[in-house]
């Protein structure tokens, strides 16, 4: 079997598959940054203090309004979700 090359894959956007040809045909990708993940994935920390209150909160007070049995149930369909994901 043939090796793939080493380049990235093309993007399946149309137009990030166009701009990528042109790069390419005018060799400007070495001379364009990419933004970094860090810099798009920027979270605003008032949100992530809320969501983590709200994640507190929530999951024991679920708990409290579920019977044992409901909540059997959903621990059962969850590791049947989990094993189906490694086979």
């Amino acid at each position: 079997m043939p090796k793939r090359s080493s380049k990235k894959s093309k993007p399946t956007d149309l137009n990030q598959l166009a701009r990528a040809i042109v790069d390419e045909a005018t060799d400007e990708s070495a001379h364009r940054e990419e933004p970094t993940l860090e810099v798009c994935r920027q979270k605003n920390p008032a949100a992530v203090a809320l969501g983590k209150l709200g994640g507190k909160k929530g999951g024991p007070a679920r708990a409290r309004k579920l019977s044992p049995e409901q909540r059997k149930a959903i621990a059962e369909k969850a590791a049947r979700a989990r094993w189906e994901k490694k086979s």
